[in-house]
């Protein structure tokens, strides 16, 4: 693939052996955004209205630090579709002698196509492109209700997650209220 986030020799043989005919685990490409893309990550969170421009400058920062950033899609090819993706961040700490740990976000598998392992494939995939970058941890936040799914791909649970949101900064629109 000409024109890709990073490297597709990160990618993990045995996850791209395993799908289903018809199926591709690959970076994140420019051509994504027509592919539904960003529709596949509107059934995980608020994604907003983002033009191709919009697409494309996020794209093009994500690839010029593609040694951090990695981000990874499945198409049902076909279709042309984006049926799921998931994106692993690589942090640069001063602990562990200047270790490596990734961050896997925004797993997101649509709708019509869950119960096909795909989300499993994603996270396999993940693992795959922490442990080939040098990370000696990969770790991630899930909901309660998803932490048995996340077991199931070999984590443990450690810890607690606390958030602060900074809501002048979130750039989607808030449906209005109605106050009484």
């Amino acid at each position: 693939m000409a024109d890709c986030l990073f490297s597709p020799s990160l990618i993990s043989p045995e996850v791209k052996a395993s799908l289903k005919p018809g199926f591709v685990v690959r970076p994140l490409a420019p051509s994504d955004y027509e592919k539904g893309f960003l529709e596949a990550l509107s059934q995980l969170t608020t994604v907003g209205k983002l033009s191709k421009a919009d697409f494309l400058d996020r794209y093009n920062y994500l690839k010029a630090h593609n040694y951090e950033y990695f981000t990874i899609v499945i198409e049902d090819v076909p279709k042309e579709k984006i049926v799921a993706a998931g994106t692993i961040l690589v942090e640069r700490k001063f602990v562990h002698g200047n270790g490596l740990v990734g961050h896997i976000e925004d797993i997101v598998t649509s709708s019509e196509y869950r119960g096909m392992n795909l989300g499993k494939l994603i996270i396999e995939t993940l693992k795959y492109i922490g442990k080939q970058t040098g990370c000696y941890k990969i770790i991630l936040d899930c909901s309660e209700k998803n932490i048995p799914f996340y077991v199931k791909c070999g984590f443990v649970h450690k810890e607690f997650e606390m958030v602060a949101y900074i809501d002048e900064n979130d750039k989607t629109p808030k449906p209005k209220t109605n106050h009484l």
